[in-house]
């Protein structure tokens, strides 16, 4: 497991629809036979680097510009804002020129997921968006495919650019089936896409 290094699924939540997606991505990652690595981003706010504690009281930690150098493959999630991923999260990518500089994220397996407060809330738009600086980086992106069944079947959420989740208006709408299948799903296909990309450099080296 150690040779394939670790998938790190970092994600920003403000209600916690976000975050349980990434705890149910994590565990595809580890079915997969490879580390997930689960990391958040603190709020954005003119008080934030004066007062926010640099752990928080509970849940996932924060990210560190390690965490993100030193992965083997990156699952990012946001709540939509707009048809985009939520300023937190937008702030730390853009605070990554360093790695995109160096390559450091060149080549490295990358997908996205987001939950929305309506059905047609923006999901494919957000995922779409959040896709630009992965690219950026030089990373290879990895969708959900139609051999998943409940890419067919969700009435809920589920797209093939990524797991999404409609929370409902105040957040509180649990995961159907369909949609925490789609999240194992996503993690499981990033790990093992990881771990064969770790195989084949092995061989190839």
């Amino acid at each position: 497991m150690n040779q394939s290094g670790y998938v790190l699924v970092l994600y920003y939540s403000r209600h916690g629809a976000t975050a349980e997606m990434a705890r149910l991505i994590a565990e595809g990652v580890e079915q997969s036979g490879i580390e997930a690595r689960v990391r958040t981003v603190p709020p954005v706010a003119p008080e934030t680097t004066a007062s926010l504690p640099p752990v928080p009281e509970d849940g996932a930690i924060y990210c560190t510009s390690d965490d993100l150098k030193h992965c083997s493959a990156l699952i990012l999630g946001s709540p939509t804002r707009f048809g985009n991923m939520a300023a937190p999260l937008k702030h730390f990518i853009d605070g990554t020129s360093s790695l995109w500089l160096a390559g450091n994220l060149s080549g490295k397996p990358a997908a996205v997921f987001t939950s929305t407060a309506s059905l047609h809330g923006g999901q494919e738009a957000t995922l779409l968006s959040m896709q630009l600086p992965l690219l950026h980086h030089g990373m290879l992106l990895v969708g959900l495919p139609y051999s998943e069944s409940a890419l067919t079947e969700t009435r809920g959420g589920g797209t093939p650019y990524g797991a999404s989740h409609h929370a409902g208006a105040q957040g509180d709408r649990r995961l159907d089936n369909h949609e925490s299948q789609l999240c194992r799903a996503l993690g499981k296909r990033v790990g093992s896409i990881t771990r064969q990309l770790a195989a084949g450099a092995q061989i190839g080296g």
